[in-house]
């Protein structure tokens, strides 16, 4: 199969529109991130657990996002190549969201946090696809960055919510009979209409490209069966880009931080800052309020960073850019955890939202100049793999080190993330970026 044909040219107001969706996508993960630890803590989760609890997201990304991007890449649908897989996750993601505040016990939580990780999986690899297959290869920087941009806007909107709700007039403590918060309840139930709703626009108003004669040809020629698609992904992983295997222990390092980062910052915060650790108590409700807003602050500051960032990355390339913004996000790691005054944690906040923005696009951009345009789906969501399998890891070797080699203390697991954020930045350095294979032939807008 010959590689994609050229693409149109688009302006910046239509890569905003076709990656709009990516609004509510990442407040629905803002949300998770803001709020899954403190719910399982609402209702009676240890310290501890709370890796564990956590296991939904890794674990359909694992299993969701490499089967659906080597469905996706061989669908050929009436509704489109990717667009059948946005919407299916647009609703189970919109349907996790409005229940989740709702849980009555940690069972119906980690229930509903399945549903939402998968909705999210389902509809994030096609999205990441999705840039590629729209783009001219000139556009891609420009495509991926745009998402980043919207993840720090999303994210800081999702952060930000619950405290402003409280700014106009709804008490923090005003709690369910589970002790969970109001203000988290109508904030879920905001990221479900807007998840579903950004989807939808971007779905109608950036509408896929059809395909070439030769690529509906290709499509039709791939087996479909499970079999076929497992094997696929295998033979994908076997003749991986060296590029991408690079990115992997990059990967192993900065996610695996990242994990342990939103897991225990509200933890840290409510120990150096409001000198609790009672979940019960009004001081680490503000401490929840409080991650909020750095959250949000760190997020807005990635909003800005992502756009700033492409002329950058142009010019010192993406990988370099990624080394020196996990840089950044190391130091603020460290140091977030010493802060004492709820006022100066903003300033680390600045490293956490330069390097944030820089792991939502410059990744990518490194990728997709080095993959196949005809497996673009299958080596996004392996790619993907690369993100939760240290997640996974998270998961299962946090709780076992937790007491012993952290003192049981959340503020020894954020000193812990700022030293595997420079190891990160150690293994991307070394990675040349490759531009993307030339095009062929043109086809309409």
């Amino acid at each position: 199969m010959t590689n994609h044909s050229a693409k149109p040219h688009l302006p910046l107001w239509r890569i905003l529109e076709m990656n709009l969706g990516f609004l509510g996508l990442q407040f629905s993960f803002g949300l998770q991130q803001g709020n899954m630890a403190p719910i399982y803590s609402y209702l009676g989760a240890s310290e501890a657990s709370l890796p564990l609890l956590q296991l939904a997201g890794p674990m359909t990304g694992l299993l969701v996002q490499p089967i659906i991007g080597a469905m996706s890449d061989r669908t050929d649908s009436r509704w489109g190549r990717r667009t059948p897989y946005f919407l299916t996750g647009a609703v189970l993601c919109a349907l996790g969201l409005f229940f989740m505040p709702l849980s009555s016990s940690i069972l119906m939580a980690v229930s509903m946090l399945w549903i939402l990780d998968a909705g999210n999986n389902i509809t994030m690899e096609p999205y990441r696809a999705y840039v590629s297959d729209r783009l001219d290869p000139k556009q891609h920087g420009l495509g991926f960055l745009t998402q980043s941009a919207f993840t720090g806007l999303a994210q800081m909107l999702a952060f930000l919510t619950p405290s402003l709700l409280v700014w106009a007039g709804m008490s923090r403590d005003w709690v369910d009979s589970h002790n969970i918060p109001y203000t988290a309840r109508v904030a879920f139930m905001v990221g479900a209409v807007l998840s579903f709703g950004t989807i939808l626009w971007s779905v109608l108003r950036v509408p896929e490209l059809p395909l070439t004669p030769a690529e509906r040809a290709h499509i039709a020629a791939q087996p479909k069966s499970v079999a076929a698609t497992l094997r696929e992904i295998w033979d994908a992983i076997r003749e991986m880009p060296l590029a991408m295997r690079k990115l992997a222990l990059m990967s192993l390092f900065q996610w695996y931080a990242m994990m342990a980062y939103w897991t225990y910052v509200i933890l840290a915060i409510a120990r150096s800052v409001y000198a609790t650790g009672d979940s019960a108590s009004s001081g680490f409700r503000e401490a929840v309020l409080t991650n909020g807003e750095i959250a949000a602050f760190y997020n807005a500051v990635g909003f800005v960073a992502a756009f700033a960032m492409v002329p950058i990355a142009r010019r010192i390339g993406a990988a370099r850019l990624h080394a020196l913004c996990l840089v950044c996000a190391g130091i603020g790691m460290l140091w977030l955890p010493h802060v004492t005054g709820k006022g100066w944690l903003f300033a680390p906040a600045i490293g956490l939202g330069l390097g944030w923005a820089s792991m939502m696009g410059n990744p990518y951009v490194i990728l997709a100049g080095s993959i196949p345009p005809q497996r673009t789906g299958v080596y996004m969501g392996i790619f993907n793999m690369m993100i939760v399998i240290p997640m996974l890891l998270f998961t299962v070797t946090l709780p076992i080190v937790y007491g012993p080699l952290l003192g049981g203390d959340a503020r020894n697991v954020l000193s812990l993330c700022g030293v595997l954020m420079f190891c990160a930045a150690v293994a991307v350095w070394s990675i040349r970026d490759r531009a993307p294979a030339a095009v062929v032939d043109a086809r309409p807008a």
